[in-house]
């Protein structure tokens, strides 16, 4: 089993679609996760429907169309994915193209393909049933926890923690963005290291090994008072 740094506490995490490092560094160190997918959507928050992986050129950005909501005030639950456009294959080439030569992508990419080819709209309507999916298969690989359906309840004793989103247009400011540390990357000798990726970025060059990273990441970014459960 994982060593849980905190496993009587509960992480409320911010919608995201194929989180960043991290945002899985929390999952790791909690006992319970889950994301809010019921908070109102704003469209600031692009991390909600946009991921960072590394290209051959840097960073590169992978955005799921979203449909215009039918209010102002409507829920992230409530947003739809668009139907218009093969994003799907794009990301598909896209992955391929970054990762094709990392060590782990052909032993974990058919994972992610219902993800990722046509039909995944009829598959995965809402944007949070894809989020998801994705986060399934990727708390499985990690050998974490799988995520609560809801919320968690925190009525039986249990500290809750709440990470707040972070907009794109916030980022210079000071947040709550953990500052981890390097590792290896396919492309880091042309590229040099780069950091702020998706979790995905972890998984295929790592493959096992980031389950070490992770918990080297949270026991250096979290304190480690010693929790009993009651």
């Amino acid at each position: 089993m994982r060593p849980v740094l905190y496993p009587c506490s509960n992480i409320i995490l911010p919608p995201r679609l194929c989180g960043g490092i991290d945002d899985y560094v929390p999952v790791w160190a909690y006992g319970r996760s889950a994301t809010d997918w019921s908070v109102q959507f704003d469209k600031r928050d692009k991390r909600a429907h946009r991921f960072t992986i590394a290209d051959v050129r840097g960073p590169l950005q992978l955005t799921v169309p979203i449909a215009k909501p039918h209010s102002s005030r409507c829920r992230w639950d409530e947003v739809r994915i668009s139907t218009h456009g093969a994003w799907w294959d794009v990301h598909r080439v896209a992955l391929e193209s970054a990762y094709g030569r990392t060590p782990y992508f052909e032993f974990y990419i058919d994972r992610f393909l219902p993800m990722l080819t046509a039909g995944v709209e009829g598959r995965y309507p809402l944007l949070h049933t894809l989020a998801r999916a994705w986060d399934r298969e990727i708390r499985d690989i990690l050998g974490t926890e799988p995520a609560a359906d809801e919320t968690p309840d925190t009525g039986i004793g249990a500290a809750t923690a709440t990470i707040p989103p972070q907009h794109e247009a916030d980022r210079h400011k000071e947040s709550t963005t953990l500052q981890l540390p390097p590792y290896r990357q396919v492309r880091q000798d042309s590229l040099g290291f780069i950091a702020g990726l998706s979790i995905l970025d972890l998984i295929f060059n790592l493959g096992p090994e980031a389950q070490i990273y992770l918990n080297n990441a949270a026991r250096q970014a979290y304190t480690q008072d010693t929790q009993q459960c009651e």
